[in-house]
């Protein structure tokens, strides 16, 4: 299991705090009810904050990486995969695709490379 850093987790009823901020995540024994569910201490502060969500829940949250992320991996490796094959395509086709289909491979190619300096 890995912290994901930077990542903000929410604790319920509006407090996010910083993922790579957590110290420790420990159910509310007593007094636990509506809104009092768990302990989140985070470094820099001497008391904990109170989530109303329940601890496994807080600790996914923490260490898997939103989808957003993920999806947005898996398109990048895309893009490079496509980029890659792209390369390949010689001067005659890249003509015929763009003065016959409207496919205009060079500018393809240079729009993934923008994307893909945008997201590194």
């Amino acid at each position: 299991m890995r912290i994901q850093s930077g990542m903000l987790v929410h604790l319920g009823f509006g407090k996010y705090v910083r993922s790579d901020q957590v110290t420790a995540v420990l159910p509310i024994d007593e007094e636990r009810g509506p809104g009092r569910r768990t302990f989140v201490h985070i470094e820099g502060r001497r008391d904990p904050m109170v989530a109303s969500r329940a601890e496994d829940s807080i600790v996914r949250d923490l260490v898997q990486e939103p989808r957003e992320v993920t999806q947005s991996r898996q398109q990048q490796e895309i893009l490079r995969d496509l980029l890659g094959d792209l390369s390949n395509v010689n001067k005659t086709v890249r003509r015929i695709s763009r003065d016959e289909g409207g496919l205009d491979v060079d500018r393809l190619e240079r729009r993934i490379r923008e994307v893909l300096q945008e997201e590194g």
